[in-house]
C-alpha cells in the first residue's frame, strides 16, 4: 500500500525577501526532515537548516529532529534579531526624555 502523504508549509523571511513553500512529505516526517526536503535551502544558502531555530505556528520547537509534522503545519524558520527590542525601547525613551528636557 502506498505511503500516506501530507502537505506542510515552510516559511522564511530574510531581511530583503520572504518565501512560503508548500511541501508534500510522507506522514511521520520530522520537522527537520521536512525543512531539508523543501527548496528553502537552495533559495537561502546562508541558512544552516540542520541547526536553525524553527517553530510551528509561532511556537518554538525544541527538538525538531524528533517532532513529526502534521498535515497543514506551517514550519517557520527563525533568524536572529538585528537589535534587542528592550535596548531599542530604552534608547528611544532616553532620546525622548532628552528632547523633552531641551524643550523646557
Amino acid at each position: 500500500m502506498a505511503e500516506a502523504l501530507i502537505k506542510v508549509e515552510v516559511v522564511y523571511a530574510a531581511v530583503d525577501r520572504q518565501m512560503l513553500l508548500s511541501v508534500t512529505v510522507p506522514a511521520g516526517t520530522t520537522v527537520r526532515a521536512a525543512l531539508l526536503k523543501s527548496a528553502v535551502g537552495r533559495e537561502f544558502p546562508e541558512l544552516d537548516l540542520a541547526e536553525c531555530p524553527v517553530g510551528i505556528f509561532g511556537k518554538v520547537i525544541t527538538d525538531s529532529n524528533s517532532r513529526p509534522v502534521q498535515s497543514g503545519d506551517r514550519i517557520e524558520i527563525y533568524r536572529p534579531l538585528l537589535a534587542d527590542p528592550k535596548e531599542v525601547r530604552r534608547l528611544r525613551a532616553a532620546k525622548a526624555a532628552e528632547a523633552k528636557a531641551r524643550n523646557l
